[in-house]
């Protein structure tokens, strides 16, 4: 990477950062310093806008450089991850947006509160929704501090210590001073920006082969060494079985996260209505399949183009797949058709850091003080002051993934995104789904149902070989292995559903009918909805 790519990458992210940060200022002059305005942004946005920023939101760094990598190391196996994250969303339209926001107010424990012991419950719920969100956090800021050393040329610790800090602090910044408003426009913006970079480097891909995809895969295949085996599954993992349960238990993790990811739920209360919320999830299904679809070219076009070899040389994980391939396109190093492309694919890479960690920052803070902070101190009619705790959690969350980025940051994150999604599956998809559509469901059943997938996700990771009695573990001179998989989604979904039903069935708590027929209705006919 060349001085002028690196200078034109960083002057790029700059005018991105100073964008969204006169985003940020403008919406705190004319804010009403209301819960809703905090939380939903008024819920003024329209099905479009939603979408994209629904779209800004999910489509992460990970997604941009991680997908198109790991399909140009594996081929097949790597495309089966564009799938999974897309499919995710046929889950959320069907059977979550709509009936989430008439249930709901700001967060998951308003939609289970609805027709249980609130303290309770909404203690479970935040503790789960804050587990979830700093753990994606924290995943993507050490994704930053990574990027900046592979991208801009950086390999010192200083340079990956200090992008960890900066991020943090703008992502703060977005947050406490603009809320759900400032952080909908600039994933909005980041959406049109990644978006647009990835229509520009598929279409010079296609142009490359002039449009004859099966010449693109066919060179793919031949330039990655495993021939016609690389267009096939198996090729990552087809091993033993205990490859095949952990690519299972990954898929089960993808596919059902999804729905409980808090920063995703958050979304749905930003628009009026219902209905206004699953056109959103149209809006977004359209946009996340387009740009997944994208990948899959972006991935075949990089082991075709720049061959696999080439890409593990650079980053051994395939990070590098996409910027290589806009070096590629627009004419090798040095030239300055791939300094351009360059400096683009840098650029959205950063801002779809921001955008995503902004979401998920707000969701947390929103967790901390609408469901923790309320609950503990047994306050109402107080939106202000709640508003202000959010604002001072925004804070605390920001130093603890600062905190938390600069311990592991040279260990490898993939781990930290699959368990953050293991959760929301574990813990925050069930009790979703038996308040929603369990008519016997309790108090106890909701309670044990948020712990009974919490707690076994995170003692399983630690158990797992991702943590000890591997080369390639956090703790590489110990072991304490004992369980064989690396995501827990396997066994600690099945776990949550079953302990939330165990826990209703043993509760002597009787369903109140009155309020599960006015939650019925309330999410069915939008009656009564916020």
């Amino acid at each position: 990477m060349t001085v002028d790519h690196r200078t034109s990458a960083l002057l790029l992210f700059s005018t991105f950062v100073a964008v969204t940060l006169g985003i940020t200022t403008w919406v705190s002059r004319h804010r009403h310093g209301s819960a809703e305005e905090f939380y939903a942004g008024g819920r003024l946005f329209s099905p479009m806008e939603n979408g994209f920023a629904i779209a800004g939101d999910y489509m992460s760094a990970a997604s941009f450089l991680g997908i198109s990598g790991l399909i140009a190391l594996v081929g097949y196996d790597g495309m089966l991850y564009s799938v999974g994250f897309l499919v995710a969303w046929l889950l959320v339209l069907f059977l979550v947006a709509e009936l989430v926001r008439n249930c709901g107010r700001f967060t998951l424990a308003d939609v289970v509160a609805a027709r249980m012991r609130e303290r309770p419950v909404r203690i479970a719920a935040g503790t789960s929704s804050v587990t979830v969100s700093v753990l994606y956090l924290v995943a993507q800021m050490v994704g930053a501090g990574s990027l900046v050393a592979l991208l801009l040329g950086g390999t010192g610790e200083a340079v990956r210590a200090w992008t960890v800090i900066g991020v943090g602090v703008l992502m703060v910044i977005y947050v406490s001073l603009g809320g759900m408003r400032a952080t909908t426009w600039i994933q909005i913006v980041k959406a049109v920006l990644l978006l647009g970079g990835t229509i520009a480097l598929t279409v010079l891909v296609l142009l490359r082969f002039h449009g004859d995809i099966d010449r693109l895969l066919r060179t793919a295949a031949e330039r990655s060494g495993h021939g016609e085996a690389f267009l096939a599954p198996g090729l990552a993992y087809g091993g033993d079985w205990t490859a095949r349960f952990d690519f299972i238990s990954l898929g089960l993790a993808l596919v059902l996260g999804t729905a409980g990811l808090p920063h995703i739920l958050s979304r749905f209360y930003t628009v009026p209505t219902a209905r206004a919320a699953r056109r959103s999830v149209v809006w977004a299904i359209g946009l996340i399949g387009g740009f997944y679809l994208m990948t899959i070219v972006l991935g075949f076009g990089a082991a075709a183009l720049i061959g696999p070899d080439a890409v593990r040389a650079s980053d051994a994980s395939g990070n590098t797949a996409v910027p290589l391939l806009a070096l590629d396109l627009g004419g090798g190093a040095g030239s300055t058709g791939g300094t351009i492309l360059f400096a683009i694919v840098a650029a959205v890479a950063f801002a779809t850091i921001l955008a995503v960690v902004a979401g998920i920052t707000l969701a947390s803070s929103a967790s901390v003080a609408h469901d923790l902070y309320a609950s503990l101190r047994r306050r109402s009619g107080e939106p202000r002051s709640e508003v202000a705790v959010a604002r001072v959690a925004a804070v605390g969350i920001g130093l603890l993934a600062i905190v938390l980025g600069l311990l592991v940051r040279d260990l490898n994150v993939a781990f930290l995104v699959g368990l953050a999604f293991a959760v929301a599956a574990s813990a925050n998809l069930p009790v979703l789904l038996y308040s929603l559509f369990w008519r016997g469901f309790t108090t106890r059943g909701a309670v044990w149902a948020v712990y009974g997938g919490l707690v076994p996700a995170v003692v399983l990771v630690l158990l797992s070989p991702v943590v000890s009695g591997s080369p390639a573990s956090l703790f590489p001179g110990v072991d304490f292995q004992l369980f064989p998989l690396q995501n827990p989604g396997l066994v600690s979904i099945p776990l949550g559903f079953l302990a939330g039903w165990l826990g209703t069935v043993t509760s002597t708590e009787v369903p109140d009918e009155v309020r599960h027929a006015e939650a019925e209705v309330r999410s069915l006919t939008g009656a009564g909805a916020v």
